[in-house]
């Protein structure tokens, strides 16, 4: 995207009550954001847009000057992209209501596999101990560790990824200039200098409002391929992101726990609801099938250049749709290939049009 264009994004972003959806509507009717932010009412009218949409950014273009907030992010050393950029994360875009502009300070890219971490607030030394046994392998395997920087699970499972020299990723509820809680900022540090990634879709200045971490919640599973509960209870919110992780058909693990414990009351819920309980690392990386380089990789003889081609891509699980646009193959070719390679038994269908090397 133009630096040029990019300004009128950020500077949109600035009204917390234009949401993504609507980000990604005025952006089909504008293609250049620079019309949008110097246009009339009549020009909104024309494009049968409602006048409250008018106003708010109207509103918006009145408070805010776009140079002087690309210049804050700039001596700040604050990165930008939005959704409609390459730069911006792949297995974000695919939720229901991705970000409309990300903002992140640190290293961002190639961050997949990846597994989201996340639990009550309120742990216990079982809980604390389940953490760090969970999540050190994992991140020694080489997925990274996303959590959401907050008190409690969240800070355990960002630690144990950076105690095993991994890397890890935190999203925030708030600006990147406003780290909360305050408690993390030297946590939030020490992810940066281990080729860590703090996140956030809100602009410089927002508080962290109550309202934002639920949002929060959904960027966190968005960016994994799986979410790990470890201690909730029956109302945690982090079975908010356990809830956006299923609905974007991503799995969910949970740490199984007491019968008698409040903080063990959500989790084991989530298990009856059918996340796969998880006591040990190889749980989950069985399960997602991810292809990690001390894993060791198979070799398999395909039977075609088709089932070559398509495998290249299958390392970490991918859908028919990317895969037919990766390959250049029309869909039918990829679902008949795809048929004989489980057939074969080199891939696992994962559902819902998802499939894996074995």
């Amino acid at each position: 995207m133009l630096q040029d264009d990019l300004k009128y994004w950020v500077a949109l972003s600035q009204n917390l009550k234009i949401g993504p959806r609507t980000f990604q509507k005025l952006h089909k009717i504008f293609p250049d954001f620079r019309q949008l932010w110097t246009g009339s009412f009549a020009d909104f009218a024309s494009k049968r847009l409602p006048e409250q949409l008018f106003i708010l950014v109207d509103e918006t273009r009145k408070k805010v000057n776009p140079e002087k907030e690309m210049d804050k992010l700039k001596k700040l050393a604050i990165n930008t992209v939005t959704i409609k950029d390459k730069a911006y994360p792949e297995q974000l875009k695919e939720i229901a209501d991705p970000p409309a502009v990300l903002y992140w300070r640190g290293n961002l890219a190639d961050i997949q596999p990846s597994v989201s971490v996340v639990g009550t607030r309120k742990f216990t030394a079982y809980g604390q101990r389940a953490t760090e046994y969970l999540v050190e392998p994992l991140a020694k395997a080489g997925l990274t560790i996303c959590s959401g920087l907050a008190l409690g699970i969240d800070s355990l499972a960002h630690q144990a990824a950076l105690q095993a020299s991994g890397r890890t990723i935190a999203v925030l509820g708030s600006g990147l200039d406003r780290i909360y809680p305050t408690n993390n900022r030297a946590l939030a540090d020490k992810i940066l200098q281990k080729n860590g990634a703090i996140v956030s879709e809100y602009p410089l200045g927002t508080p962290p409002f109550r309202s934002n971490f639920p949002m929060r919640n959904r960027i966190v599973a968005g960016l994994s391929l799986g979410t790990l509960v470890i201690e909730a209870a029956l109302q945690s919110g982090a079975l908010i992101t356990a809830a956006c992780a299923l609905d974007y058909n991503r799995q969910v693990f949970a740490l199984p726990g007491s019968i008698y414990s409040d903080q063990s009351a959500g989790t084991n819920n989530l298990i009856k609801l059918g996340a796969k309980p998880v006591t040990q690392a190889e749980d989950i990386l069985e399960e997602m099938n991810i292809v990690l380089d001390n894993r060791g990789k198979k070799d398999y003889v395909f039977a075609s250049p088709q089932e070559e081609m398509i495998a290249k891509y299958l390392a970490n699980p991918c859908d028919v749709d990317k895969l037919a646009k990766a390959t250049k193959l029309d869909i039918a070719t990829v679902n008949a290939t795809l048929t004989l390679m489980e057939i074969a038994g080199s891939v696992r269908n994962l559902g819902s049009g998802r499939y894996v090397l074995r």
